[in-house]
């Protein structure tokens, strides 16, 4: 029996908590609540591993909840916990401070319950998908370690994660890499080759229905033909992967950053995930059909240099 999935919820209005509980508790989650950040940080450094999510309220009696976000985020046990921010400011100076923070996802109040519930949906997926991405990291073989240069075509999800995971498996942080080069590759097949614009992804996740909406264009004659293009490059101080699809491109500068605009939206932050937290270079090419993602490959230890070596910055 899979157990539920453990929210720390942090709200000191009880009203507001008790709501909240009832309506994720309703969807079969398990729900512990923390009326203050002080609560909240001794709950998560004692069975932080047991959560899954964090909502929390900006407004909190004893701390900022930007400054709970930032301890949460600086610990790198809780830096992959996505954070879902409630707020009563939704001007972009607020909503900006969240994001540069790592806070991906926010509820203005008072919101509405298929709003919440398809945010903490999104959320949770977020993690779900990190987690089997580092687990199936960890388990990869090295079969890629002996591999300079290869080029590599898929079409589908499923394909973009088994690459994404042994890709991932080459480069010097996989578990950072991993997420990035998914995000990347799925970009690729749903936007690119697929053409489900960004308004439509937004509809389909609220919907429920994105991944059989991907299924069912993978078998239109218009796209069964198409596929995404990996191509991979080892060079002595980086690892270089080209990933090319088969559609119109788009405008890719409005998604290189966390926007306040996109904050309370389901998606598009992957792009922007990928730029700040994952690669070490990202250019997109050409109509931006095209991608270059570059992992730096850090300089090997001198031995027998003593204390005079000096540690290198990556």
């Amino acid at each position: 029996m899979t157990l539920a999935a453990r929210v720390l919820l942090v709200e000191d209005e009880a009203i507001i908590a008790i709501v909240i509980k009832g309506l994720l508790e309703n969807e079969g989650l398990s729900v512990t609540v923390c009326a203050n950040a002080s609560e909240a940080w001794r709950q998560l450094q004692t069975r932080g591993a047991e959560y899954a999510l964090v909502v929390l309220d900006r407004g909190l009696p004893d701390m900022d909840g930007m400054d709970l976000l930032r301890r949460i985020k600086k610990d790198p046990a809780f830096s992959q916990l996505p954070v879902i921010i409630e707020t009563g400011h939704a001007d972009k100076q607020s909503i900006r401070e969240g994001l540069d923070n790592g806070a991906y996802y926010y509820l203005v109040k008072p919101f509405q319950p298929e709003i919440l519930l398809a945010v903490v949906n999104a959320a949770l997926q977020q993690r779900r998908d990190y987690l089997e991405l580092a687990d199936s990291v960890r388990r990869a073989e090295g079969l890629l370690d002996l591999l300079y240069c290869g080029s590599f075509r898929f079409r589908g999800l499923d394909q973009a994660r088994m690459l994404a995971n042994n890709f991932a498996r080459v480069c010097p942080q996989p578990e950072r890499a991993a997420q990035g080069l998914l995000e990347l590759l799925i970009n690729a097949v749903e936007h690119g080759n697929l053409g489900i614009s960004y308004a439509d992804k937004s509809e389909l996740l609220m919907k429920g229905v994105w991944r059989d909406e991907v299924l069912r264009r993978l078998q239109m004659p218009e796209y069964r033909d198409r596929y995404v293009e990996v191509s991979f490059q080892r060079q002595p101080d980086s690892l270089a992967f080209t990933i090319r699809d088969q559609g119109a491109g788009f405008d890719w500068r409005d998604y290189l950053d966390f926007s306040p605009e996109r904050a309370f939206d389901l998606h598009g932050r992957g792009i922007a995930m990928a730029y700040k937290l994952s690669v070490d270079r990202l250019h997109y090419q050409g109509n931006g059909n095209t991608v270059l993602a570059i992992f730096n490959i850090p300089p090997a230890p001198v031995h027998g240099a003593g204390l005079l070596a000096q540690p290198s910055i990556g």
